[in-house]
């Protein structure tokens, strides 16, 4: 190892611009300038990092990449202007690490790594048989059992093997233009996408003249099939656009409020879940670029056809959220009243009708299998069973999801005709084709929405939605504004510019760096909470040198200062260490460390 003073090391990165250096100690205990340095570094080739990211995010990446540059990285910027152009060099593997985020919708820990991390998950670019064991070993524990085993999935997934490298958990926030919206019909949940329906104007009587006017960043949607796409262009919208059969209420606890179902419960063995289904939602489709009543009731055979598929890797091309259903093993339409009475609920409280007819005006006298024949008021209800492949109590969080959201049997299988398996991108047309929504030549509106709203038309600037007319008619769950507008707006203080000139209404997910705004502008209101939201650092598993130098990564890892992050944030963001973070406090904490660092790049430095 080679002796050089300080000052000789800084006039050798100035002739030699890639030269890479790895100090022994932290800049805290750097001599003064003017002082002789007695530090050792080791001289070796440059350690080129290529840091993949949206430009929207730009801010965190040039955190990031002074952070690499400070502890000898030489770092290129790969920034793309949207999702999927992003996407597409993911895809490419062009990229070492990408600047990446995760929110978990579900309200559930096994949400939070499944997709993500488990080898074949729909996300997921690793095999890890032993992170494989923790995922599926905390998805059948209890809360108090399994922050040991995701405890465990921590330390291997960040420290052992550094698949990614956490930054911080976001708050979530929005503002709302209250000189036009009433502020208390908004609601923020931790999990959920925004709801719509409850939504309301300061002015009542604007409600069917003026549009709800929103936004968000992508105007490319991955799909309106719910199935086939899991991402921030279409979750927010597909919430919207199917009803579920559960649903999170804003603090994650699950309910079957503002569902499609009546009631839910569990019975003994956690292995099967009753579902009593309302018959006071039907599908609406689009005529003419308006909304209108299709007249079929949303029931049970819909149920059965929308969870199978959603269970089924191979019932959609590019299937993208089956892994959050795998646990599904049956769905059922139940016909016999007896059977009901003759199990015991979970809870304890009784037998499995007795909990199904909580609350009911009239209770269960018959049991129907065709939809067309339910009349709660007449005591004649559809049931669904569904059983779990073993006891798996978290499997009512993922039917909380928009991927579970109920489509119409008889329209999905009109339109999908086509063979799964020779599936011709250039000639077939599935059920959700973004084409179909979007103006132009190819517009065939063939949706049809189970939820409070569908989308009728998309161009590049926005997306119109109207109120599904067949959805919970005279009920406190009927939407209250008719139409909604979402704007694609892709840059940030666009989007504030746009709040606070009027032209949008809420602005969902507003930047920490821009609270201070919002709060000094006295016709918005911000609200704000602790998100399920994680933003990481994901390395590549396949063609760069880091997806074969498990050193290489953990010298990247003990980079990262989340402390000068959250700096830069005023501390409106929180220390994470994994995507499972905002749901178990498993005690584990990730300290930069520059001395790691050099240790783990000269171990790098020695294997080539």
């Amino acid at each position: 190892m080679k002796k050089i003073s300080l000052l000789a090391l800084l006039l050798t990165f100035t002739l030699v611009a890639s030269a890479c250096t790895v100090k022994t100690k932290s800049e805290a205990t750097e001599p003064a300038a003017n002082e002789p340095s007695t530090e050792t570094v080791t001289e070796a080739g440059p350690v080129n990092i290529e840091l993949l990211g949206i430009a929207s995010n730009e801010s965190d990446l040039n955190i990031v990449r002074d952070q690499l540059v400070k502890n000898g990285f030489t770092v290129k910027l790969n920034i793309q202007p949207d999702y999927g152009s992003f996407k597409a060099q993911q895809d490419a593997g062009n990229y070492d690490i990408a600047h990446s985020g995760w929110t978990t919708v579900t309200g559930n820990p096994d949400y939070a790594v499944r997709s993500l991390f488990i080898s074949g998950g729909d996300y997921s670019i690793q095999n890890d048989p032993e992170i494989d064991k923790l995922i599926n070993q905390a998805a059948t524990e209890t809360p108090e059992q399994y922050k040991e085993t995701y405890k465990q999935l921590e330390q291997r997934l960040v420290f052992d093997k550094a698949y990614i490298a956490p930054l911080y958990i976001s708050l979530k926030s929005q503002a709302v233009n209250q000189d036009i919206l009433n502020a208390d019909t908004v609601r923020l949940s931790k999990s959920r996408a925004l709801a719509w329906e409850s939504i309301d104007f300061k002015d009542t009587s604007k409600r069917d003249s003026d549009p709800l006017i929103l936004t968000q960043t992508a105007s490319v949607l991955t799909s309106l099939d719910p199935i086939k796409g899991n991402d921030g262009s279409i979750n927010q919208l597909n919430t919207n656009m199917y009803v579920r059969l559960i649903n999170l209420t804003d603090d994650d606890q699950i309910t079957s409020d503002g569902s499609l179902s009546f009631n839910h419960t569990i019975a003994e063995g956690n292995s099967e879940y009753y579902f009593l289904l309302r018959d006071d939602i039907s599908f609406a489709k689009i005529d003419n670029k308006k909304a209108v009543d299709t007249g079929e009731r949303v029931g049970a055979d819909d149920v059965v056809f929308s969870l199978n598929r959603a269970k089924d890797k191979d019932s959609v091309p590019d299937h993208r959220t089956y892994s959050l259903h795998e646990h599904i093993k049956t769905v059922e339409i139940v016909t016999d009243v007896a059977s009901l009475d003759s199990i015991q609920s979970a809870s304890g409280g009784g037998s499995v009708k007795a909990a199904l007819e909580t609350g009911l005006d009239t209770g269960i006298k018959e049991l129907v299998a065709d939809k067309a024949q339910a009349d709660s008021q007449a005591g004649k209800y559809q049931v669904i069973k569904l059983t779990t492949t073993e006891p798996f109590p978290q499997v009512l969080n993922y039917l909380a999801h928009q991927s579970a959201g109920i489509v119409s049997k008889k329209q999905v299988e009109s339109i999908n005709t086509y063979d799964v398996a020779n599936f011709d991108v250039n000639k077939d047309i599935p059920y959700g084709d973004q084409n179909t929504v979007t103006e132009g030549a190819q517009y065939n509106n063939t949706l049809y929405a189970s939820g409070p709203y569908i989308l009728s038309h998309k161009n590049d600037y926005e997306g119109i939605f109207y109120k599904n007319p067949g959805y919970r008619k005279g009920s406190e769950h009927e939407p209250k504004i008719s139409t909604v507008n979402v704007r694609f707006i892709a840059d940030a203080d666009s989007a504030l510019s746009a709040l606070r000139n009027s032209e949008i209404h809420l602005y969902y997910g507003v930047p920490e760096t821009k609270y201070d705004i919002v709060k000094n502008d006295s016709k918005l209101k911000l609200q704000s909470i602790e998100s399920n939201g994680v933003t990481y650092l994901l390395f590549n598993t396949k063609n760069r040198e880091v997806a074969s130098s498990e050193a290489l990564r953990k010298a990247v890892l003990y980079s990262i200062n989340q402390d000068d992050i959250l700096a830069f944030y005023n501390n409106n963001k929180i220390k994470a260490v994994s995507t499972v973070s905002p749901l178990v406090d498993t005690g584990n904490e990730l300290v930069a460390d520059a001395n790691k660092v050099k240790e783990y790049l000269n171990e790098y430095h020695n294997s080539k």
